[in-house]
């Protein structure tokens, strides 16, 4: 027997298919990153992605892809404050990996033999050290893939085989975000007015006082844009709406 379902069962299976999918492709990330990290005693990962266009100001670094968990807005923010147009400066010159050495004492990254072809970063910003292998795609697919930890060693073979990897990773989340949104899927006035403030550094609780609603109204309308975006998390849905102009 042929069973037919109705428009909404059908929407919802639709929605359900490309919740998988996201979902199956950012694991997949994510287990390969993981991997990438225990190469070098690394702790935690964070894909950061370069938006805007010209110069100075009118680029920044944002997080698209990371483990830090519930620290990860928090992390995102202190690295790119710290260090952010330096590394954006980096970007721009050089494709030579980056380094830095944590706040802790015994908190340091090494890169062994090739320490004399890497950029340090200078000062103790941050509670953990780290490297960053800066990659070149183009227009949108640029930025770093970060490795951070209490102490980071990367031997020659390692520095040139993450790297790579790295290459692969930023090209394989710009093959993603290159999907448009389709039209039954484009965002509300409401979901990219969320979006800007929080993309401006405004929590839920303080969109939620200046737009006039519940807290529970504010991510609910963050949650829908980050699922029509197909997007991973808050942090990467705010990337994609800048890249795709719906904020800036």
């Amino acid at each position: 027997m042929t069973h037919f379902l109705g428009g909404g069962r059908i929407e919802d299976e639709q929605k359900l298919a490309r919740n998988g999918n996201r979902a199956a492709r950012a694991a997949t990330l994510v287990t390969r990153l993981q991997a990438m990290q225990r190469q070098i005693n690394a702790k935690h990962f964070a894909v950061l992605r370069l938006n805007g266009k010209g110069t100075g100001s009118a680029r920044k670094l944002t997080c698209v892809l990371d483990n830090w968990g519930v620290a990860a807005e928090a992390n995102a923010h202190d690295l790119v404050t710290a260090y952010g147009e330096e590394l954006v400066a980096h970007l721009d010159q050089s494709l030579l990996p980056i380094l830095w050495n944590g706040a802790g004492e015994h908190q340091a990254a090494e890169l062994s033999d090739l320490a004399p072809f890497a950029h340090r970063l200078k000062g103790r910003k941050l509670p953990y050290s780290g490297i960053a292998f800066p990659v070149r795609l183009g227009a949108q697919g640029n930025g770093y893939v970060v490795f951070a930890g209490s102490y980071v060693d990367a031997s020659t073979e390692q520095v040139v085989d993450l790297h790579g990897r790295s290459c692969m990773i930023m090209t394989d989340l710009l093959a993603a975000d290159e999907k448009r949104v389709a039209p039954a899927e484009t965002l509300s006035d409401r979901e990219i007015a969320c979006l800007q403030m929080a993309g401006d550094g405004h929590i839920s609780e303080e969109i939620a006082e200046r737009m006039g609603l519940s807290v529970h109204t504010v991510n609910a309308y963050l949650g829908a844009a980050t699922t029509k975006l197909d997007s991973v998390n808050r942090i990467q849905a705010i990337a994609k709406a800048i890249r795709l102009g719906y904020i800036s």
